[in-house]
Parts: C-alpha cells; sequence; structure tokens
C-alpha cells in the first residue's frame, strides 16, 4: 500500500498504542472511506496492505482470513457495513435501509463463531432501524462514526484488560499463550498479548512460550513476530509440548483470548485451547482468559450451543502450498473448541477480573 499522510486517515492516537517504547501493530486502516487490512496470511515475512472498497470483498476478506481475530473481524464487519453504506447512498431512504440490511445478514455468514462480528453488525443495525427515515447520506456518516467508535472502543478496552490482568501474571517465569490475541487481532494492543505487555511495561521478567498453533500457525508467526517488535521475550514450541514444559515447571500461566464466551463462562477459542486448560488444570498452571465484553454472548446458555466454525482439509494436507499428508486420507478441520468455565481461573475484561460462578458475574456486565 502507498504510504499515507496521517492527516489524511483515522488512526488511533499512538498514546494508546504505545508500548516499551514502540507502537503496536494495529490490523487496519480507515482513509476516506476506503478501508485498508494488513493482510495477515503473509506474516511475518511481508507487511502487505490491501485496499477494500466494497462490503463484498471485505466479507471475502474475513472468510479469508486476511484478518482474524474474534475483536479485530468485528471491527472490519463494522467498517465493511460502512462501506456497503456509500454503495447505496444514491438510493431513496425505503430501499437503503431494504438492501443495506439484506447485505447485513450476508456479513453475519463469514464467522460463524466470532461473536464480536454479529455483536458490532447488530450495532449498526439497531442505527439503521432507529433513523430508517433519515437521507442515506446522513445514516451514512452515522454509521461512520459507529464504526470508528467500536474501533476506539475496542483498544481502550483492550488497555483496561492489561490494567487489570497484569497483576495476576506472576513476577518472573513462563507464560504461555496459545494462537494470537494481541493487536493483530483486535483493535489494537491486544488481549491475551494486552496482559502481557501491561505485565512487561511494569518491569515484570516473564518469557512468553508461543505454541505454534496448527494449522495457521498463528503463534509461529504473528505472536511471535508482535512480541519480538516490542522487545519481549518469546519462545516457540510446538502445541504437543505444552504438557511436558508445565511439567517441568517451565510454565508458570496460560493467558489466552477468546472469539466467543457463554453466559455460563464457557470459552470458544482457537482449537487446542481445552486441551492446553486440561493440562494446566492438571498441573495446578492458573488458566486466564482475556476478552471484552462484546465477546460474551449472554443469549447463549453454554458452550455446547456455540457453532464451532470447521474449514476445508487443504489447511492441514499441505504446508507452503506442498502436500504433506497421505493422499486419499481424510480430514476433520474445526478451528475452534469450548473450554468449559470449570477450568478457566478467571476472564479477564475491562470491567474487571472475574470469577467463579461466571454465571452472576457475567450477568452483572450487561446489568
Amino acid at each position: 500500500m502507498k504510504e499515507i499522510n496521517a492527516e489524511e486517515k483515522y488512526v488511533l492516537p499512538l498514546s494508546l498504542l504505545r508500548t516499551r517504547g514502540n507502537t503496536s501493530v494495529v490490523p487496519l486502516s480507515w482513509e476516506k472511506h476506503i478501508l485498508y487490512l494488513l493482510d495477515q496470511r503473509l506474516l511475518p515475512q511481508e507487511e502487505t496492505w490491501l485496499t477494500y472498497r466494497s462490503v463484498k470483498d471485505v466479507e471475502q476478506a474475513i472468510r479469508d482470513m486476511v484478518v482474524r481475530g474474534a475483536p479485530a473481524i468485528g471491527i472490519t464487519a463494522a467498517f465493511g457495513m460502512v462501506l456497503a453504506a456509500y454503495g447505496l447512498k444514491d438510493k431513496n431512504e425505503g430501499l437503503f435501509v431494504e438492501k443495506w440490511l439484506e447485505k447485513a445478514a450476508f456479513m453475519l455468514q463469514a464467522r460463524p463463531t466470532a461473536v464480536n462480528l454479529k455483536w458490532a453488525v447488530e450495532r449498526l443495525e439497531k442505527l439503521v432501524r432507529e433513523h430508517y427515515k433519515m437521507s442515506p447520506s446522513n445514516l451514512t456518516s452515522i454509521l461512520e462514526k459507529e464504526a470508528i467508535s467500536i474501533w476506539t472502543e475496542d483498544v481502550k478496552a483492550n488497555l483496561a484488560i492489561g490494567f487489570y490482568g497484569q497483576d495476576l501474571l506472576p513476577e518472573t517465569g513462563g507464560v504461555l499463550t496459545h494462537c494470537n490475541a494481541g493487536g493483530l487481532a483486535t483493535g489494537g494492543y491486544g488481549t491475551a498479548l494486552g496482559v502481557i505487555r501491561a505485565a512487561a511495561s511494569r518491569g515484570k521478567e516473564i518469557n512468553v512460550i508461543a505454541g505454534e498453533t496448527r494449522p495457521w500457525l498463528q503463534g509461529a508467526r504473528l505472536t511471535a513476530w508482535e512480541l519480538i517488535r516490542d522487545d519481549i521475550a518469546v519462545t516457540l514450541i510446538v502445541d504437543g509440548a505444552a504438557g511436558f514444559l508445565m511439567q517441568r515447571g517451565w510454565i508458570n500461566s496460560v493467558v489466552v483470548g477468546a472469539d466467543r464466551i457463554a453466559a455460563n463462562g464457557d470459552v470458544a477459542n482457537k482449537i487446542g485451547t481445552y486441551a492446553i486448560a486440561e493440562l494446566a488444570r492438571a498441573n495446578n498452571v492458573p488458566f486466564y482468559v482475556a476478552a471484552p465484553v462484546s465477546t460474551i454472548d449472554p443469549f447463549i446458555h453454554s458452550g455446547d450451543q456455540i457453532p464451532i466454525e470447521e474449514r476445508g482439509p487443504g489447511e492441514i494436507i499441505t504446508f507452503a502450498e506442498k502436500q504433506i499428508a497421505a493422499r486419499g486420507v481424510r480430514v476433520h478441520n474445526p478451528v475452534f473448541d469450548i473450554t468449559p468455565h470449570h477450568l478457566v481461573t478467571a476472564i479477564i475484561t475491562e470491567l474487571g477480573v472475574l470469577k467463579e460462578p461466571y454465571g452472576p458475574a457475567i450477568y452483572a456486565c450487561f446489568s
């Protein structure tokens, strides 16, 4: 992407994203009614920004994993719906609302597990329904301001999560994280990595243990890349080594993000999270989940009701576009799993640290 004058686009204040002297990564940019996404599929080898001018292309980018991470998906979807509004500005009020709602329903199908997408789109949908008699031009402006608010609120929430979560991490020792819950997965700063960043900025001498996170290797490619940029010690391991390292005392706590949290505290996160939580329980290692309240779905009673996205076999049977599995093998590729609430030591939100019983604690977040 061409270099953009900072005065020409909406950027978050650097003071919000400053960590240990460096600026945290952000996954998107919004300039003159154009959305730019950092292509996370190419990191860390290439930092390439892609340009999006239509809601259809944004929806496809979400499906194709150009952007990933529940909060970042939600923010991206919100700007996608703003692009939808700009594309309908020449319609009359009734047709604008009708077509916009059709595109919103289409967007909701992009990633079924990450609740932030649904939350963000429905937040904009509420405005459309409330102001359906307003001119399309004015309503589009309102939607744009709301999308920007969703973005800035997410970063502020991440900073608060870091503030509340930093005390839970040890003064020194190993902290395991799974997948990527950093600036790339959010509006900036991160949830699980936000907790780690906040602890590091306070002088805690922690070594982050990053699981590689098959099949997309978000831990190896993204988490390690973010932490190295921030000069935070990080060690990469294969996912299967987590239990061994806990057994040997090299991991003192676990902190992960979430894609959806049920009303009882059950957590949907990247596949492999549940196994790590069981290993943490067996080795008396605290297991923390860091997520904004927007990731909590109060309308779903338990994790059994959370839809689990499944993706194609190519992600598993190939690596770097080369066939690695036996030809003809059958593949099952769930993207997420459910960690039962009894395995979660605490859920760290921007409103504070939630502990069992999670039902009342979560209810209080919405009351």
